[in-house]
């Protein structure tokens, strides 16, 4: 009998643990969102000085990025020095240098950072991508001795691998490199998805 009762409670223990595991795994794994700019300022330097540039030319510029995880870009954000109807933000394809989303985005706010929702935009890991924007309003932020960050500069899952600008309004990709300053506040929010 008091082995039926231990082989009884084993089976019991063994069942319980197995739905127990079982409800765990049925649970989606939720990531946290992620925006890299604050680590990318921060660790380039160029949180030490910044200029406003307003109706100063009109230049297609921002940064090239990696992506460590699959995972989508859920939000735009940009914060400009001037309003500005119809800014141009560009996500880039760096294999073909193509455009892989373009988005119009109303700034009606000045020195205001300006949160744009957009259908989830998927990454995938280890693939070389850019977002630009095309404005002649921008901060430029730079180091106070005017030197050069050291590329790459990774914040959490994204790695910042340049910074690139091109004169001109139209959507070309631009290939002036620069890399003792930052021009721009445009960014996005991004989230891991496995």
């Amino acid at each position: 009998m008091k082995t039926k009762l231990k082989t009884l409670a084993s089976v019991l223990f063994l069942a319980t643990v197995i739905v127990s595991c079982s409800k765990d795994d049925d649970k989606p794994i939720s990531f946290a969102t992620e925006d890299f700019m604050d680590d990318y300022i921060t660790d380039s330097g160029f949180s030490q000085a910044t200029t406003n540039f307003i109706d100063s030319g009109t230049y297609e510029f921002g940064l090239e990025f990696t992506p460590l995880v699959k995972g989508k870009i859920t939000k735009l954000k940009v914060k400009l020095p001037a309003t500005n109807p119809a800014l141009r933000i560009t996500i880039w394809d760096l294999t073909t240098t193509t455009v892989f989303r373009t988005e119009m985005v109303n700034v009606a706010t000045a020195d205001t950072e300006t949160i744009i929702d957009i259908t989830d935009l998927e990454l995938v890991k280890d693939k070389k991508y850019a977002i630009t924007m095309n404005s002649n309003d921008w901060y430029k932020r730079s180091k106070t001795d005017n030197t050069a960050a050291t590329y790459p500069i990774t914040s959490g899952n994204i790695r910042i691998d340049g910074y690139k600008w091109s004169s001109g309004s139209a959507q070309t990709y631009p290939i002036n490199v620069s890399a003792n300053y930052y021009a721009g506040d445009v960014r996005f929010d991004f989230q891991q998805i496995e």
